[in-house]
């Protein structure tokens, strides 16, 4: 199908962001300066793209140098989600140096009148038979990127391809092992005030009045309607002047969030009220034997990244500069644009590293808090720096989440029909896709926006809350529909894998649970509903470095296994958990299998996986937003704890490479399986099948009863 644009089809990013400057450079001096649009999360993209590029280009990695994304100049490549980094802008930055190897030895060819068949690129040199005669840094400053890509450049096949493909050093590891300053919270600009935010007592309160008092050193009071930040020239003073303020604030303040021990019930009833549509429907069962009825929940989550989110701000005249860890940078000028009430255009947003966070955290938010305390004192640089209480309390959660699903079982104990409800408010609050701005402050302003439900992703691109609720497997029929609820009580938005970690783990709890009645392992019962070869070979293989069908059985332990192709048309991935139950449920190995057609960096794909395994070790284990009528309780490590360094399974990874297929990311892939495979673990160990997460002993307790 030809774009809707028009034009010529181009390979991911390239298509809407063609002129090849935007994408590299060459430099006199033998550098190669690549701008991608994507921006570095701790997920090592900057590595792999350098990667690609090299290749492409017949350069050495060395010379090869990425620039951090910005506005206005780096490509606009939306946001860094959905494990699409590699695959979106992998793929253009791919046929953009391919574009510009073609480019370039064109040139060469016509000045030196060598033909181009007998022109050949060794580190950026260009050789004809009798020796060099030219180079990507002599032709430097000729301006023979500033042109649209077309789609006839042709990448290397993969047997011509020696860098792509091979495991090397993160690009980005030196500065962070060696304490580098590095991380937007390291920046430091002359004469630059820090900052801190009073956060009301409750969700959607008001502030009514603000008692004058002094405050320490030279600090001050920053006043926007409800919002309220503190400014002063070292972070003591505006830590000390936070506190001094936030006793002297006095909010309107009310109840709005659920009852916590009934979430589930509440997720129900609103449901009623909420926005319910059909996500397929297709094919009829034949003679139903049995049916399988069950339920599912998880709470709301936390992103819980590590350092809590910063921003620096600076306005010059009418144009503010802002530094972020955003994962969108255009996206952020939009709503900064908007909650500023300014042209976007008088918007720079310029990305820096922060602590790492696959969804949506506070990054975004902070540097709205950031822009409105820099706009009360211009000139001067303002940095923003959220508490651990604000980080778990304030940033956006993945939303609770309920799933009804049925299973209708033939004769022979196979699955003829599948049915599923899932329940949950929207995925996504990201900024820039809205009419108005989704930052949190923007609410809170004397002249405030409105807090619009979260939306869902389109299926096209995913989907949000039935995000892997289509079985991958051969059913006869299926029925998926979902009820957006149209009821907010706490910021939802995406956190990694979005509504697959629930999907997927119903659908593989069933399938475990039919396998059982149909006295089959649970390994045979996946494989003979299954027609998908790639889908066969990661359960063949996890299962083989698993040694899943010798498994031996011990009192108190188990073994279980998950799959998913992510987003039923990303990568896909097979994991085996062993769980031993003790007073609690430990998570002590997991071998995972994985399929991300062509591998980039092995090093970096298998570091991915083993990542998103252990965030779903975490999540099913131990993770849940905890909160009163008015607030959130769990903002900090005691009351939402994540799994500690002694409690990390020990995790195999084993990639099946297929250079000659496209890129799939590879950051969302595990982390769904794992959470199946650790419930069907606890099954083999414990003999409940567990309902709701996380997989705690109360949790357990009430599965059995």
């Amino acid at each position: 199908m030809p774009p809707v644009d028009g034009k010529p089809r181009l390979p991911g990013s390239l298509h809407l962001n063609r002129r090849l400057s935007q994408w590299l450079s060459f430099h006199a001096d033998g550098r190669v300066t690549i701008t991608p649009g994507k921006v570095e999360l701790g997920q090592g993209i900057l590595t792999t793209l350098s990667q690609i590029a090299a290749d492409e280009l017949d350069v050495d990695l060395r010379r090869v140098t990425a620039r951090a994304a910005s506005t206005p100049d780096s490509p606009d490549e939306a946001v860094t989600s959905g494990s699409l980094s590699t695959q979106d802008s992998g793929g253009a930055l791919r046929h953009a140096c391919a574009a510009a190897r073609a480019i370039f030895t064109e040139v060469v060819a016509q000045r030196t009148g060598v033909p181009l068949a007998s022109i050949t690129i060794e580190d950026g040199l260009f050789h004809g038979p009798a020796g060099p005669i030219g180079s990507y840094w002599e032709l430097a400053d000729q301006a023979l990127l500033e042109c649209e890509a077309t789609p006839d450049a042709r990448p290397k096949p993969p047997g011509a391809r020696r860098i792509a493909g091979t495991s090397v050093a993160r690009i980005d590891l030196p500065d962070k092992v060696f304490g580098a300053a590095r991380y937007v919270h390291d920046l430091r600009l002359p004469g630059m005030l820090q900052a801190r935010m009073v956060r009301p007592p409750a969700r959607r309160a008001v502030l009514t009045a603000l008692r004058d008092g002094p405050l320490p050193g030279d600090a001050r009071v920053v006043r926007d309607g409800s919002v309220l930040a503190v400014l002063a020239t070292t972070e003591w003073d505006a830590e000390a002047a936070a506190a001094r303020v936030a006793a002297r604030a006095a909010w309107e303040a009310q109840d709005t969030l659920p009852e916590q021990a009934l979430l589930a019930d509440w997720l129900r009833a609103a449901a009623a009220r909420g926005e319910r549509s059909d996500i397929l429907r297709e094919g009829e069962a034949g003679a139903v034997a049995r049916t399988l009825r069950r339920s599912f929940f998880r709470p709301y989550l936390a992103h819980a990244s590590v350092a809590p989110s910063c921003a620096v701000a600076r306005w010059e005249g009418d144009t503010v500069t802002v530094w972020t860890h955003s994962q969108g940078t255009y996206n952020l000028r939009a709503d900064l644009a908007k909650a500023l009430r300014c042209p976007p255009e008088k918007v720079v947003v310029r990305h820096m590293e922060g602590a790492g966070c696959y969804g949506h955290n506070g990054a975004d938010d902070v540097a709205l808090d950031a822009a409105l305390a820099a706009r009360a004192v211009p000139g001067i640089p303002v940095r923003m720096l959220w508490s651990r209480a604000e980080e778990l309390g304030w940033s956006p959660f993945s939303p609770a989440m309920l799933v009804d699903v049925e299973a209708d079982l033939d004769a022979a104990g196979n699955v003829a029909a599948w049915r599923s409800h899932i329940i949950s408010n929207g995925h996504s609050s990201r900024p820039g896709r809205a009419t108005e701005p989704t930052l949190l402050s923007a609410s809170m302003l004397a002249e405030p926006f409105a807090v619009k439900p979260s939306i869902n992703p389109p299926m096209a691109a995913g989907g949000g809350a039935p995000r892997n609720g289509v079985p991958l497997y051969r059913f006869p029929a299926r029925q998926v529909e979902t009820t957006r609820l149209l009821e907010m009580p706490v910021r939802t938005s995406a956190l990694r894998g979005l509504g697959a970690s629930i999907n997927v783990w119903s659908i593989e709890s069933l399938m475990d649970e039919a396998a059982a009645l149909a006295g089959t392992d649970p390994l045979e019962y996946r494989l003979r509903h299954l027609d998908d070869p790639r889908a066969v070979a990661v359960l063949a293989r996890v299962a083989a470095v698993s040694n899943w069908r010798e498994r031996p059985k011990r009192e108190g332990w188990g073994m279980g296994l998950g799959f998913a192709r992510y987003k039923n048309s990303g990568a896909w991935a097979a994991v085996v958990a062993e769980v031993e139950a003790r007073e609690r449920v430990l998570c002590r190995r997991l071998w995972i299998a994985g399929d991300v057609g062509e591998v980039v960096n092995p090093d970096g794909v298998a570091n991915q996986f083993e990542g998103g395994a252990i965030h779903g070790a975490s999540v099913a284990l131990l993770e849940e937003v905890r909160f009163d009528r008015r607030r959130v309780t769990s903002d900090s490590w005691e009351e939402f704890p994540i799994l500690r360094f002694s409690e990390v399974p020990k995790v195999a990874v084993d990639i099946i490479a297929r250079p000659d297929q496209p890129f799939l990311g590879a950051g969302e892939a595990s982390m769904a399986p794992t959470i199946a495979a650790i419930a069907g673990g606890i099954h083999e160990a414990l003999g409940v099948r567990p309902r709701a997460l996380p997989f705690t002993p109360d949790n357990l307790a009430e599965a059995t009863a």
